[in-house]
């Protein structure tokens, strides 16, 4: 890797409940399950062994992306590190798929369907209903929130992360300083999807795994210096 480089650090938080159970999840804020834990771990020793420490984490509001990110601060010894959390970091909201079983989904509503809600770019699931028992719109943390989404789909999520890609996490990568961002698999995509350019036909395959640092070697501009896949960026 280059010394003179900006670098940045993607983590997908570990397994969470929700994830072992194959619901949607979304904004619900579900915990990290032990092989979740044993993910984190691992992606902390993975830094330690690339020697790579960062100088500022970005999260969002979930608590399976916090814990993770805490995790790997743990074990690379980097507890005192600053760390922003922002909710334009959570992942996708699955809208009213929130809770269901998507084995369930795809059975109900076919294949199309389910992939054109779980993986494409410009086609949200229906709004979450106040009737929803896992909304999470009733959470407190979103209170002062005034653009709080019903739902999303990908390219929703594109358009509230790069904002703030610009005003908070890419100014923190001046003076060659190494920004570590712990988040979820879809905020992780479109990330990746904005600084790799990849298209909207392409992006839906991309499947970030869980645990695994991701990372970027970026200039002056914000543009990464090597063009690979994504998935080549991943340490081993």
């Amino acid at each position: 890797m280059s010394t003179d480089a900006s670098k940045l650090v993607l983590v997908r938080h570990g397994q969470s409940e929700w994830n072992a159970t194959n619901q949607f999840t979304g904004w619900y804020d579900c915990d990290l399950t032990k092989q979740g834990v044993e993910e984190a771990l691992n992606g902390g020793r993975l830094l330690n062994e690339a020697g790579i420490s960062p100088d500022v984490i970005f999260t969002s509001l979930q608590k399976r992306a916090i814990r993770t990110a805490d995790i790997v601060l743990n074990e690379i010894n980097s507890q005192e590190m600053p760390v922003h959390r922002s909710w334009r970091l959570n992942e996708r909201h699955y809208g009213d798929l929130t809770g269901k079983n998507k084995d369930a989904v795809r059975k109900e509503f076919g294949d199309d369907q389910f992939h054109a809600w779980r993986r494409g770019y410009n086609t949200p699931p229906p709004p979450i209903s106040q009737e929803n028992p896992f909304n999470p719109n009733n959470d407190p943390q979103y209170a002062g929130l005034t653009d709080i989404p019903l739902t999303e789909c990908l390219a929703d999520v594109v358009a509230r992360l790069v904002p703030y890609w610009e005003t908070d996490i890419f100014p923190s990568l001046g003076g060659e300083k190494t920004v570590l961002v712990v988040a979820h698999g879809n905020s992780l995509r479109a990330l990746c999807k904005y600084l790799d350019s990849i298209s909207e036909d392409e992006i839906p395959d991309l499947n970030i795994p869980t645990g695994i640092p991701l990372v970027y070697e970026l200039d002056k501009t914000g543009k990464p210096i090597k063009t690979l896949p994504v998935l080549h960026r991943l340490l081993s």
